[in-house]
Parts: structure tokens; sequence; C-alpha cells
């Protein structure tokens, strides 16, 4: 009797649990944390976060900022400071396998490939694949600055660049097993710019779609699909979004000339803007992406929800969900998520990330 009884509470409890799952999966199919990637003394602090937080927290989705930080092969000359090797890699990927989430590594491409007054690997090792050669990095970055350099660019158009990116790409996707890359190719300011000898004269849409498309093309080869951010197609005049959250040198008009099986990455941090209607209208699979501000973040996750609920279903499809950005390393973001350390209470990507994952329990139960 006891045993039957036994049987009944863990059927009941079963069918409890996969209700659940099933409704969230269908209020909101993507639930990710985009983070830095972790360095080599912080991978297993990660894998317990990963077990004992994103687990509980509903997360299937993890985007991870790699960029040079592996021990590439292919390129060895590219590899970072802090760089993970195989074996860390393959941890990383056994915990998120066993607990449900599927990775997608990022690399920075087209745009991104200088911070301050640093150019990035790429750039380091290549300097001839720069798209603003004759912009020298200064001794002491500011904003605003007389070249208008925010980070550099690299040359869509350099015969050499390809063999080089798609190497590593290729290389970071088989550590990782994955079936997705996330490019990036956010904030692009300098594109065919009239100093560069290849690019010049090209239009800047044509040339940014050109460059989505090769990247998506390569990664299809190998049923893999491409991510990226979406504030280069968002036209920031119009809008009134501005120019980090949305282009103002007219690559907005390449949302018309890519593949439509890109996913986009919509980011606004200050306002819950619901850009994510204008993607999916266009056609595009698309993720809202909060930061720091938890208000805004709770605001963001019920609009998904809301959207989903009143579409029909060929726009609910489009509208996935929702992925937390943090532009931290893992261990600093960890410190942020229990408030250790310099990572203090506020206005910061941890205390947002447990409102994110709140809000959805909230909307699960």
């Amino acid at each position: 009797m006891a045993k039957r009884s036994f049987l009944l509470i863990l059927m009941i409890f079963s069918s409890s649990w996969l209700f659940s799952q099933e409704k969230i999966d269908s209020l909101m199919p993507v639930r990710g944390l985009c983070l830095g990637v972790p360095r080599p003394a912080e991978v297993d602090n990660f894998i317990q976060f990963i077990k004992k937080e994103l687990k509980p927290g509903k997360i299937n989705t993890l985007i991870l900022m790699i960029d040079y930080k592996y021990m590439f092969e292919s390129h060895p000359e590219l590899r970072d400071s802090g760089a993970l090797s195989k074996d860390e890699v393959k941890k990383i990927v056994q915990a998120c396998r066993d607990n449900g989430i599927k990775i997608i590594p990022q690399i920075n491409l087209l745009g991104h490939q200088s911070w301050a007054n640093k150019p990035g690997m790429l750039l380091s090792v290549y300097p001839e694949l720069d798209e603003t050669p004759d912009i020298k990095m200064p001794e002491k970055y500011v904003w605003p600055n007389a070249d208008k350099l925010y980070c550099k660019s690299y040359c869509p158009l350099n015969p050499k660049l390809h063999k080089i990116v798609f190497d590593v790409v290729d290389e970071i996707c088989n550590a990782f097993e994955t079936d997705a890359f996330h490019a990036g190719m956010d904030e692009v300011f300098y594109i065919g710019e009239d100093q560069c000898p290849l690019c010049s004269g090209h239009d800047k849409a044509e040339l940014f779609a050109g460059e989505v498309t090769a990247i998506r093309n390569h990664l299809a080869l190998k049923n893999r699909r491409l991510w990226i951010w979406g504030d280069r197609l968002l036209d920031g005049k119009t809008t009134g979004l501005g120019e980090w959250e949305a282009s103002f040198n007219n690559t907005y008009r390449a949302i018309d000339m890519i593949p439509k099986d890109v996913t986009i990455c919509d980011w606004h941090y200050e306002r819950a803007d619901q850009t994510a209607v204008y993607f999916a209208m266009k056609g595009f699979d698309v993720v809202t992406c909060p930061w720091n501000d938890p208000s805004v973040a709770v605001t963001q996750v019920n609009d998904i929800v809301k959207f989903r609920k009143s579409s029909t279903p060929e726009m609910r499809d489009r509208v996935r969900g929702v992925v937390q950005t943090e532009w931290l390393g893992a261990g600093r973001f960890m410190d942020s998520y229990y408030e250790k350390g310099n990572e203090k209470p506020g206005k910061n990507g941890g205390r947002c990330f447990r409102a994110v994952v709140d809000e959805i329990r909230a909307i699960n139960k």
C-alpha cells in the first residue's frame, strides 16, 4: 500500500513538473544569459553557478563571449591572455549539457576590434585587416574624440580576412559542440570609410549585409545558425534611439538584405523599447536583451509574454524570449550576482538577472 501511494505521489509530481516546463517553454522558449567567458581559475565556480543558479532559474541558453580567450590550434598567434584550454571548455560543455543549457559562443566580428587605447588580438596580429589604419590608437583614450574612434573595425573586403576568421569560428564552434554562433556586429561606427582602398565608395548597408551574409553562409555549410546584435539594423534617427542602440550611418537598410534565418538580439537598457516587434515583422527570430536596470528588464519580460499571447502564430513564434546581457567576465558577474566585493547593490547585471529570473518564475506560476 505504501509503495502504491509513493508511486502515485511520484506520478503527480512528475506530471506537475512536466506541465510547468511545458508552460514556461510555451510562454518564453529562450531564457538566456550572455556574459564573458570565465578565466581558467574561475571555471569550477562557474560550473557550480550553472548547476545552482542557471538550471533552477530555468535558463536554457548561454552566450559566452569568447573572442580570443581560447587556446586556438588553427591560429595560436591569436590566443589572448586568460585563454581557456580545450579540457576547460569541455567541462563547461558537459555542465551545460547535464543541465539542459544550449551554449552559443561569441567572437566579435566586423566591429569591436579595439577597446579604449588598445587594438584587439585580430588587428594586433594582422594590422593589414584594419578598416582605418590611418587612425592611430591614442595613448590615452577619451570620448568624444576628433577621430570619432569608439572601436576599430576590420575591412570586410580584405581578401585575407575570411580564411583567418572562419578558421577560428569553426574551431570554437567545434570546441563548444554547438549548432549556433554569435558574431556580435554591434556598434559598428567604422564601415565603408573613404580612406579604405577596398571599401571606399561602397554602400555601407550593402557592406554590412554582405558581411552578415558571408558569415551566415559559412555557418550554414555545417548546419549552424548565426546570431547577431540588432542595433545596426535600426534607424537611429527616425526612431530617436540614437547612434549607440541604432544606426546613424545608414546600415539599418541592411535589414532587407540579409537572410531571414539570422537570430537578432535586440538590446535596450534604459527603456523597454519594443523594437522586437519590428524584427519579427521583418521575418526574423528575435530575443530581447536587458542589462542592468531591473525595472526595465521586468517590463521587457512581460512585454514578451504579452506579445506571444496576443499575436498570430507566425509572429508569436518569432519573438523567442529574453537574454540577459552582462559585459563583465563570469567571475565579476558572479560577484555581482551574489553582491560580493566591489559589485555592490544597485543598477548592476547581477541584480538585473535576479529580477529576470524571479519574473520568469512568477509568470510560470
